[in-house]
């Protein structure tokens, strides 16, 4: 009797997850992705509010194409300067005479922060590529593989 139970919770665990599985379906949609590109000083100027203990950085952000959240195919909207709360991951932006002034304050330059990370510009791309070539690759050396048994 134990065993016809183990047999039955057997089945409908693979069956329940086999399932479950097959609904998962692959995302992708434009998405905003936060950088932070350079820690500024933990002073009153920025502090999130006051008697907190939290402080804001500097950091890009930019939206892109993605495909299953991990997989960047092309940036939709360029880079723009930030300032971020990581703890609540909240983004500031601020007039371009406020981001001068705090690029300035820090010994900053724009040009070497207003980038985007290597994997999110050309990642996604190389992969995709890498992805195409290997199935054409399977699909040439089947076909290879058919006209050599038909000729035996």
């Amino acid at each position: 009797m134990k065993t016809i139970k183990k047999v039955i919770l057997f089945s409908f665990l693979i069956f329940g997850i086999t399932s479950s599985y097959a609904k998962v379906k692959i995302p992708f949609g434009k998405k905003e992705v936060i950088t932070i590109v350079s820690e500024l000083p933990d002073n009153d100027m920025y502090k999130t509010a006051e008697n907190s203990n939290e402080y804001l950085d500097l950091a890009t952000i930019h939206e892109e194409f993605n495909v299953a959240w991990i997989l960047p195919l092309w940036i939709t909207q360029d880079p723009r300067l930030v300032l971020y709360n990581e703890k609540t991951e909240t983004y500031y932006d601020v007039s371009n005479e406020e981001m001068t002034a705090i690029l300035k304050d820090n010994n900053i330059t724009k040009e070497d922060v207003l980038k985007v990370p290597f994997y999110n510009k050309y990642g996604g791309k190389a992969i995709l590529l890498l992805l195409i070539i290997l199935i054409i690759w399977s699909n040439l050396s089947k076909s290879e593989n058919n006209v050599e048994a038909k000729e035996l």
